[in-house]
C-alpha cells in the first residue's frame, strides 16, 4: 500500500453494489447537491457524461443518484427502489446521456435540482473506490471531496473578503485543508470553496450569512455522516 493510502482508498465503502465508482460514488455526488440545496428535491434533471452515459441504467447509478439526493447513505438498502419512492414523492425526474464529452472525466454526472423557488447545479465526478470529486457548483469551478466538512460561500468579489472569511474559519480553531476560489468577472461575484478538518458551530455560520457582501452560505458535514 503506497504512503497516504488507506484500506477505504483500496476497497471502497460499505455500499449497495454493483460497482463503488457507479453507486457509491454516485450516491455521494447525490447528497451533495441535497445537502447544498437543503431539502430533498421536488425537480431533479441528471446529465451523464461518457461512460457514465451508457452504463448508468445497467449498473444501478440511477438509482444511486435518486437515494442520495433523498439522503440515502451508501449502504442504505432503499437505493435499489430509490427511483420508485421518488416517483411515490412527487419528484420529477428527467435524464439525459452526452456520449463524447472529451474534457470531462469518464465518470461524470450533472445534477439541476430545485425545490420550490432554490434550485442548485452541481458537476460530479466519481473517482473510484466511492471517492468523489464535486468540480463545479452553480456553475463556479470548484474542486472538494465531501469527505470533510466543506463550506461554499458565493459573495462579491471585493478586497479582502477572503482573508476576511479565513481569518473567521480560523477564529474556531479550525483548519482549513483546502481552498478554491472561483469568479466569473472581476468585481462580479466569486464561490469561495473551503474544506476544514472540523466544524463551525451554527452561529458562526449565521454570522456568515448576515454579512452584507454574502449573498449565500452552504455548508456540508462528512458527506457520510
Amino acid at each position: 500500500m503506497s504512503e497516504g493510502s488507506s484500506i477505504f482508498d483500496m476497497i471502497g465503502p460499505v455500499m449497495i453494489g454493483p460497482s463503488s465508482s457507479h453507486t457509491a460514488g454516485v450516491v455521494r455526488i447525490g447528497r451533495v447537491a441535497r445537502f447544498l440545496l437543503r431539502h430533498t428535491p421536488q425537480e431533479v434533471d441528471i446529465t451523464w457524461y461518457n461512460s457514465f452515459a451508457t452504463t448508468y441504467e445497467g449498473h444501478g447509478s440511477d438509482r444511486a443518484l435518486i437515494g442520495g439526493l433523498m439522503n440515502f447513505k451508501t449502504d442504505d438498502p432503499r437505493i435499489k427502489e430509490a427511483l420508485t419512492l421518488a416517483e411515490q414523492t412527487g419528484m420529477q425526474v428527467r435524464m439525459k446521456s452526452v456520449m463524447s464529452a472529451s474534457k470531462l472525466h469518464p465518470n461524470t454526472v450533472r445534477v439541476r435540482a430545485r425545490h420550490e423557488d432554490t434550485v442548485k447545479e452541481v458537476l460530479g465526478i466519481s473517482r473510484g473506490g466511492g471517492l468523489i470529486t464535486i468540480s463545479e457548483v452553480d456553475g463556479y469551478h470548484t474542486n472538494f471531496t465531501a469527505q470533510q466538512y466543506t463550506l461554499c460561500i458565493l459573495a462579491e468579489d471585493r478586497q479582502g473578503s477572503i482573508a476576511f472569511i479565513a481569518s473567521v474559519v480560523a477564529s474556531e480553531d479550525c483548519n482549513i485543508a483546502t481552498m478554491t476560489v472561483s469568479r466569473r468577472s472581476k468585481n462580479g461575484t466569486a464561490l469561495l470553496a473551503l474544506e476544514m478538518d472540523s466544524g463551525l458551530r451554527p452561529v458562526t455560520l449565521e454570522y456568515l450569512r448576515n454579512l452584507s457582501w454574502v449573498q449565500e452560505v452552504n455548508y456540508t458535514p462528512d458527506i457520510d455522516m
